[in-house]
């Protein structure tokens, strides 16, 4: 069939827009200069997909000076003009990307990098950025009131970020929704030791000190990062079950007898590798430093960083998390009852376990113990708000939901749904929702009444 000539000048003008529309969505431009969490709305950088970090830092504890070099791998998820780094203080005074120098501007925590040449979207490509300065620790209502991120110690520093401190030492996308693997080199003065996430893969000595080599193979969010220096007392092996262990002690602690760190960390790794599904990393351990002023422990990947030697219970908490925070991390900072929540869980079960006390009687030792009227049931689990998203209620009322779940599916149901979701989600990133769905799909229950009342309304709910 033949068109007329307004049909096809009409066919023609249509095709003109549209190639118009395709070339505009085509065009480079910058990136995103967060990736829009309501918690931490610049955390985090859009236009590209982070790969792989390779970090070399040096640290002089006398001068408390930090000299890095930075490289990124990453991919360009949009045709890139320039894109954003965060970093929080510390000079920069490079940037390379692809091997060429690129011009950058500073405006506040965030680094805005102009390639000589458009970064085409599907492309791989890598920033190198070189930078120093002296560290500070943040503060502020979010972790406890305490300091965290970049600490000094007596002999060293102490390093533990969550939630947005990785930006404090190291130029990133520090965001949990933009992980990747790791290389950290680590240069220490001579005397004391670099430890950090993954496998050690080699030390060497400079003369002057030490630089130590670590590779974290599996993707990692970036406040999981650390890079710890201090005198440490080493203890390597293999748990029961065969996972490699590291285990680093502040000599000022090794002779506390309130608790055997390395035991505890391989009776628990495989322990939890039975009921949460395989261990998800190459290697499992803790560094123990004496570190007072922190008040907290931190989940670091692979070896959680604790601040003096902590409990039996709180050691079992953060091994949990290797699996519920972070081999499955949150979306955005609004689930994080999905880390501790389930890390509080787990000392329920660690409990039960011991054959000291039921999940249920744990329950409700911390149901009877607040009465209706406590601040405590005013909190919204599952969105905390940012300067209260450590509240006990996250952690606390979240277990909760877990053991009303248990009691609802029964144990069947909920012991094959814990390995389902770490399995499912391995690796990456997930929401509340996503859980709820799972637990739907595998207990073949409607469930919005329970999630709808522990996690999403305030009040002391009726038994």
């Amino acid at each position: 069939m033949a068109l007329s000539r307004s049909a096809r000048l009409g066919a023609l003008a249509t095709a003109a827009a549209s190639f118009l529309v395709i070339a505009a969505s085509s065009a480079p431009k910058p990136g995103a200069d967060g990736i829009g969490d309501p918690y931490f709305p610049q955390l985090g950088n859009g236009g590209f997909d982070a790969r792989h970090y390779d970090l070399d830092v040096a640290y002089n504890p006398d001068t408390d000076r930090l000299d890095g070099r930075t490289t990124l791998t990453a991919r360009a998820t949009q045709n890139l003009s320039s894109f954003d780094l965060d970093l929080q203080k510390l000079e920069v005074t490079k940037v390379e990307v692809n091997g060429r120098r690129a011009d950058f501007t500073r405006a506040g925590d965030e680094i805005r990098i102009t390639p000589r040449g458009t970064l085409s979207k599907g492309r791989t490509f890598t920033v190198t950025v070189t930078y120093g300065g002296v560290p500070e620790a943040l503060n502020g209502p979010i972790v406890f009131g305490s300091d965290y991120g970049w600490m000094k110690t007596a002999d060293g520093v102490f390093v533990a970020c969550e939630p947005n401190a990785a930006s404090s030492w190291f130029p990133s996308s520090d965001h949990p929704s933009d992980k990747a693997t790791y290389d950290i080199r680590i240069k220490a003065p001579k005397g004391l030791t670099g430890v950090s996430n993954g496998r050690l893969i080699s030390t060497r000595d400079t003369g002057a000190g030490t630089v130590t080599h670590w590779r974290e193979s599996r993707p990692m969010a970036t406040y999981l990062a650390t890079a710890t220096i201090g005198k440490f007392d080493v203890k390597s092996g293999r748990t029961p079950a065969g996972t490699p262990i590291y285990v680093a002690i502040d000599p000022v602690l090794a002779n506390s007898n309130s608790v055997d760190v390395y035991a505890v960390t391989a009776a628990a790794t495989d322990y939890w590798s039975q009921i949460f599904g395989p261990y998800p990393f190459e290697e499992t351990g803790a560094i123990v430093d004496d570190m007072p002023e922190a008040g907290f422990s931190l989940e670091v990947q692979s070896k959680p960083a604790y601040s003096a030697v902590r409990s039996e219970s709180t050691i079992v908490h953060e091994l949990a998390h290797q699996w519920f925070g972070d081999s499955v991390s949150v979306e955005r900072w609004k689930d994080i009852w999905l880390n501790e929540g389930f890390a509080t869980y787990a000392q329920w079960l660690w409990s039960e376990h011991q054959g000291v006390r039921s999940a249920h009687d744990s329950f409700l030792a911390g149901y009877n113990t607040r009465p209706a009227d406590s601040s405590f049931w005013q909190t919204v689990v599952a969105d905390p708000q940012r300067d209260t998203m450590f509240a006990s209620a996250v952690y606390q009322r979240g277990a909760m939901t877990l053991q009303m779940l248990r009691e609802r599916i029964g144990d069947s149901a909920f012991f094959k749904l814990l390995p389902a979701w770490t399995k499912l989600h391995r690796y990456g990133n997930a929401n509340t929702a996503d859980f709820i769905r799972l637990a739907e799909k595998i207990s073949g229950q409607q469930l919005d009444d329970l999630f709808q009342t522990w996690l999403f309304t305030p009040g002391k709910p009726s038994l």
